[in-house]
């Protein structure tokens, strides 16, 4: 009936997450809030490694995408499961950090990193750090030099291909700030660069070529332009390189009509791919690294709010304003994202009444979702917005100086606390 098998309306017709109810989370940690289904996130996880074992023999690794939501419990929860975790800057680098998280599985990307956080990554022994441009390889060839260390990278590579996504989130066509471009030799010429420097070790070559993806074939394309390179690197510079990251940018399912593949066709088509492809190239098949995270944490997450006020304007259209809005969730007003709207507290009834969804943010654009269908709401009820575990809380922000949400895991009946809801106090603590 929802967007994710983890969604459901319980015999009090409150819907619910994890066969947790959503009203009674409403209740005991107050709105607005962020909820996840803890084992929903497992699963996930489990069968994108699944797929790894089947398509490629266990050779290769799930790298979290740790930018979709990130905190200390959820890189915990990666580690648990066997997978690696991607970040992209010094503070998602910091939260890996600070729960121990094995430094060989931590890939960091990064199109602009810092001295400071190049610094921070050599000094953890990041396993694999994505180079983006040759700034960056120099700079980190010295930072290295320096330390006396050997570091690893993969360089990222913009194979030019069309995702068929929002242009907002096309990142492997030649005209992305992302990467080293393959139609000018430029990536041939970073390659060459990367294999003679003495601290550095090229382990391979990374893509990524969008995001909220539903068609298989530009994956495949973007494989075997990839594996292309490879042999031409072996061809000219005798080197075989040992690791292909294909990036992630799976789709999920935002509303009843998406189509969303399962992941483990995408696994399927594109290792058959690999496999095939690099043979008939005289390679050896790479070790495979894929970076899923929205597909991991998306569907598996929602937002409660409680409804304000309801404003009817005859003839336009009728408001209903929340406790939150774009501090919490901006992606409507960045890409207007679709997504499914419930009434918690009146799940088991008709969606028949058409409304905007408004936020409490004194911005005309704060809107969550235009022209939507719930059931009928009054002042007090609890809205739930689906499929918000991805690029929400991890891009919040205290506009109107609001405090961020918590998020609470739930699993197994019982709920609890993994990142505490903001107070005034923390969110003015570093003014002067």
């Amino acid at each position: 009936m929802y967007v994710s098998d983890c969604i459901s309306v319980n015999e009090r017709g409150h819907l619910t997450i994890g066969s947790y109810d959503t009203v009674e989370l409403a209740k005991q940690f107050g709105t607005p809030l962020y909820a996840f289904d803890e084992n929903e996130i497992r699963r996930n996880i489990r069968e994108f490694k699944k797929s790894i074992d089947d398509e490629y023999n266990g050779n290769g690794l799930v790298v979290y995408a740790s930018k979709a939501f990130c905190c200390k419990e959820m890189l915990r929860l990666c580690n648990s499961e066997g997978a690696g975790v991607d970040v992209v800057s010094g503070g998602e680098l910091y939260t890996a950090i600070s729960v121990d998280f094995p430094a060989e599985n931590i890939v960091f990307h990064g199109n602009n990193k810092t001295y400071e956080e190049l610094e921070m990554a050599v000094d953890y022994n990041v396993g694999r750090i994505v180079v983006d441009n040759l700034t960056e390889l120099r700079t980190l060839d010295k930072i290295a030099e320096e330390k006396g260390k050997t570091v690893g990278i993969m360089l990222r590579i913009k194979p030019g291909i069309d995702a068929h996504t929002h242009s907002f989130i096309k990142t492997g066509q030649i005209d992305s700030k992302f990467g080293f471009s393959l139609e000018t030799g430029e990536a041939l010429e970073g390659i060459k660069e990367a294999l003679s420097m003495e601290n550095i070790k090229l382990r391979g070559l990374h893509c990524h070529i969008g995001s909220q993806i539903f068609d298989l074939d530009p994956f495949e394309l973007a494989a075997t332009v990839m594996l292309d390179l490879f042999k031409q690197v072996k061809d000219e510079t005798g080197v075989e390189l040992e690791d292909l990251n294909l990036g992630g940018g799976f789709g999920i399912k935002y509303l009843k009509s998406d189509r969303p593949r399962a992941y483990s066709d995408y696994m399927r088509k594109v290792s058959t791919a690999v496999n095939s492809y690099a043979a008939d190239l005289g390679l050896k098949t790479p070790f495979i690294l894929i970076e899923p995270g929205r597909s991991i944490v998306g569907a598996a997450g929602l937002t409660l709010y409680t409804v304000g006020c309801v404003k009817d304007i005859p003839d336009v259209r009728t408001y209903i304003s929340v406790d939150g809005g774009m501090g919490d969730n901006p992606r409507y007003a960045l890409y207007q994202s679709a997504y499914e709207v419930i009434c918690a507290n009146k799940a088991g009834e008709k969606r028949d009444w058409t409304v905007t969804v408004a936020g409490k943010c004194c911005e005309s654009g704060d809107l969550i979702q235009e022209w939507t269908r719930v059931q009928p709401v009054e002042p007090g009820d609890i809205l739930a917005v689906l499929s918000t575990g991805a690029y929400n809380y991890s891009m919040a922000s205290n506009y109107n100086r609001i405090p961020k949400l918590p998020v609470i895991f739930v699993k197994n009946g019982k709920a609890r606390e993994v990142v505490k809801r903001e107070t005034y106090e923390q969110m003015c603590s570093c003014d002067i």
